[in-house]
């Protein structure tokens, strides 16, 4: 038994555990890092461990990934590149009107991305990068297939930022793909979204968590950052479970006295018509009009049906890493630089002074 044991830890290499590792959450900073040009890569140590052994041409809204290998040839890291300074880019980000979370996007005249999310119907992503995963899954599906005949079972996505965000959906995508029977089930998937905005309302938050669940999918947060905080979040009473007490509340309010029902019925109606108005702006101005720059670019994509949310919600186990007082000194406030708590170095400077 023990000889076989040493066999396999021989032939497979290191294996893959759940939980956050700051020597593996470096490697990704350092990784995605290799992605930008070199002023915004900051002071992190030169990276050498693990080889780059494919880059994809860009897809989609400015897309990219790179595929790295392990040092014992046992684990792929799937690096999908954040935010670049093209506009293409910025309209992924800005184009934040929800989607169902199952569903189609037909993004040119040959290639339809079908996708699956998440299994709960209520479940709804932004749609933005729902197109960023969609341009990139068909190559990215394929390096795993190629490598996984080579011998290599353990899959590390991860990403910075907007990277970050991707990393959520396409671990939601090649979960269902492996559940579906399309993907080997003997795949071992591990997470990293560093510095990562929301990905989809809380049925998806819900979701991912469960899929990942045992802490195999970590969200890296500096409590400083605020691209985490992003997008908006509009809560109405349709986001909430069927059952709940607000959906019914003028019904309930009829045993009541009079002056209470007016009084309170007045409020209720004012609040849920605001919060209404306000998720239907929001899908016209961040949904209908950013579509029509998206299309300049996507010539031949069709606009989806969007869904009526903008409940957007974090996912992923989280990871925070919390600024002191040392910390501001190094790092302090300035409205000159928005990024200054977004960069790779803030972060590798909190991940290595808390967990090391």
């Amino acid at each position: 038994m023990v000889l076989l044991l040493c066999i396999n830890v021989y032939a497979f290499g290191q294996a893959l555990k759940p939980g956050f590792d700051v020597d593996e959450y470096v490697g990704v900073l350092q990784r995605s890092a290799l992605q930008v040009d070199a002023p915004y890569r900051g002071q992190l140590p030169k990276f050498t461990s693990w080889e780059r052994v494919y880059r994809s041409p860009e897809q989609g809204l400015h897309n990219k990934f790179d595929v790295w290998l392990s040092q014992d040839k046992a684990t792929i890291a799937i690096n999908l590149r954040g935010t670049t300074s093209g506009r293409d880019s910025w309209l992924e980000n800005f184009y934040s009107a929800m989607i169902p979370a199952t569903g189609s996007l037909k993004l040119s005249k040959d290639y339809t991305f079908d996708y699956k999310f998440a299994a709960d119907p209520k479940a709804t992503v932004h749609v933005g990068w729902a197109i960023g995963v969609g341009s990139l899954a068909p190559d990215i599906v394929d390096k795993v297939k190629r490598h996984y005949l080579e011998g290599v079972r353990q899959v590390i996505i991860e990403g910075h930022s907007q990277g970050g965000v991707l990393s959520f959906l396409l671990t939601s995508y090649l979960h269902y793909l492996i559940a579906d029977g399309r993907l080997p089930n003997d795949i071992v998937i591990k997470t990293y979204c560093s510095a990562a905005p929301k990905p989809g309302n809380l049925y998806y938050a819900y979701d991912f968590d469960y899929i990942t669940r045992g802490n195999w999918a970590l969200t890296v947060v500096n409590a400083a950052d605020w691209v985490p905080e992003t997008p908006f979040s509009i809560q109405t009473v349709h986001d909430m479970n069927t059952i709940n007490p607000f959906i019914h509340v003028m019904d309930m309010m009829q045993k009541q006295k009079l002056m209470v029902r007016l009084y309170i019925g007045h409020i209720y109606r004012q609040m849920n018509r605001a919060n209404g108005k306000a998720q239907r702006r929001y899908t016209k101005s961040l949904g209908k009009r950013v579509y029509k720059q998206v299309k300049k670019y996507i010539p031949d994509y069709e606009q989806p049906k969007y869904a009526p949310s903008s409940n957007f919600m974090r996912a992923g186990t989280p990871i925070v890493l919390e600024p002191d007082a040392e910390y501001y000194k190094k790092f302090p406030d300035t409205s000159s630089n928005i990024f200054t708590h977004h960069l790779f170095t803030p972060y590798y400077y909190l991940a290595n002074k808390i967990y090391k």
